[in-house]
């Protein structure tokens, strides 16, 4: 017993020592913020005084950066502003800007070095032309409450992504705003990561997977972007109670996803002609805004999901099957389903299968599912994709005939989507994340 508490004894006084050792160090704008960085002991934190601090800074021990209102750090157009080259380092509550503008050399407004484990990125303002925040190969860090705002005057392309996750693990990123920067989260070849409660807007693509694995995306929110969530050549993805929101192009993008669970998302406004100057310039080639396209996509549960007020609900081509579909809502798309390929496929799961806004059929057992079956595309819907002018005898008695023998004749009914059990009533939606 005696020799258990002077050990704890001998614990405590280091916590003291180690307490005591730690400084608070405040610096001014007129002091030289690096050769600060360098005199502090690991531990210590470094506090900024309001005032504009200019250069290229790196942290080389572990410290926590903040700033009192007003602090800012200026890279002066060159570099990364900031670059954290040890572990456990924090970086709160400053304004980072005018970092350097070479994609090459992926200068960044904070550079994460792959020695900077545990690194905590947080309540920041980030503004600049190319990447916000870029993580190199480093596990476990957290980036949460930043804003991230580009340059809306640069091209698009040649801006970089708000924040860029190379090769990371075991990341959480959280509630940041991004917008005018060219993705806003962009991932690539990294597993085991959560993005969460993030709104993304005014961007090429909200969320951007390439390669990674086993990452959850939940409660993020995109708006206004030509894609929201770009999800492409990767597995064991869950994307759950998402919202895209007036998104141009796509809402969700699944390229080469497979063994993944797609639910409880909203899509909703994917409109690509939105207004008569664009109608003008476009005239002779319009595209279809896509709540979910799905290419070359297999395995995949895509469950509860609302898609609405889009060109098209759902597009699925390109050899994508073996998915499940169950508990969706298809709301007022122009299209419900454009489908392009060999075989039919029925979109229903143990007798449950989805809502569609201009179902026709009737209940008469009043157990909430349809007693007729849904099928949305069929031979006259591929005649009026292929022929789009055909639309203007949409109602003529010519195309109620050519539906009329498709259905005495099954024979002649081309491949199509089949709902055996549609819903009678559209499920909860899904909530906007606060």
């Amino acid at each position: 017993m005696r020799t258990f508490l002077c050990f704890a004894l001998t614990l405590f006084g280091l916590g003291l020592i180690n307490s005591a050792i730690a400084s608070v160090i405040s610096v001014s704008p007129d002091q030289d913020l690096q050769q600060q960085l360098d005199l502090a002991q690991a531990g210590d934190h470094v506090i900024l005084d309001a005032g504009v601090y200019l250069g290229n800074f790196s942290i080389n021990k572990t410290l926590k950066l903040s700033g009192k209102k007003g602090a800012i750090i200026d890279g002066q157009a060159q570099g990364h502003t900031l670059e954290i080259k040890a572990t456990h380092v924090v970086i709160q509550n400053l304004k980072i800007q005018n970092w350097g503008h070479n994609l090459t050399t992926l200068d960044a407004g904070v550079f994460v070095n792959t020695l900077a484990a545990y690194a905590r990125i947080e309540n920041n303002q980030f503004v600049g032309n190319s990447s916000g925040i870029w993580v190199d190969a480093t596990p476990n860090i957290r980036i949460i409450n930043n804003t991230i705002e580009g340059n809306k005057s640069v091209r698009s392309p040649d801006r970089g992504n708000g924040i860029h996750l190379y090769n990371v693990t075991g990341a959480l990123v959280k509630d940041n705003e991004v917008w005018h920067t060219r993705d806003g989260i962009y991932i690539d070849t990294s597993n085991g990561n959560e993005l969460n409660g993030n709104y993304l807007h005014d961007l090429r693509y909200g969320i951007h997977y390439m390669y990674s694995y086993t990452n959850l995306v939940t409660n993020n929110h995109t708006k206004n972007t030509r894609t929201g969530y770009a999800l492409m050549q990767s597995k064991f993805l869950t994307v759950t109670n998402n919202i895209s929101e007036n998104d141009v192009n796509y809402g969700m993008l699944l390229n080469f996803i497979t063994k993944s669970t797609i639910e409880n998302n909203k899509v909703i406004g994917v409109q690509n002609m939105r207004n008569a100057q664009m109608q003008h310039a476009q005239q002779r080639y319009q595209p279809e805004g896509k709540a979910l396209f799905i290419y070359n996509s297999l395995f995949n549960k895509i469950h509860n999901n609302v898609l609405a007020e889009s060109d098209i609900g759902i597009h699925l081509t390109a050899g994508s099957e073996d998915n499940t579909f169950t508990g969706n809502a298809f709301v007022s798309n122009t299209k419900q389903v454009k489908y392009v390929a060999n075989r039919t496929q029925d979109w229903s799961l143990e007798q449950q299968g989805n809502y569609w806004s201009d179902y026709l059929g009737w209940d008469m057992d009043g157990d909430g599912v349809g007693d007729v079956a849904y099928e949305p595309n069929d031979g006259v819907d591929r005649l009026l994709w292929k022929y789009p002018t055909a639309k203007l005898l949409f109602n003529s008695p010519a195309i109620e005939i050519l539906r009329w023998v498709q259905r005495q004749f099954p024979v002649l009914k081309s491949p199509g989507i089949r709902d055996s059990y549609p819903l009678m009533h559209q499920p909860k939606p899904v909530e906007k994340p606060s």
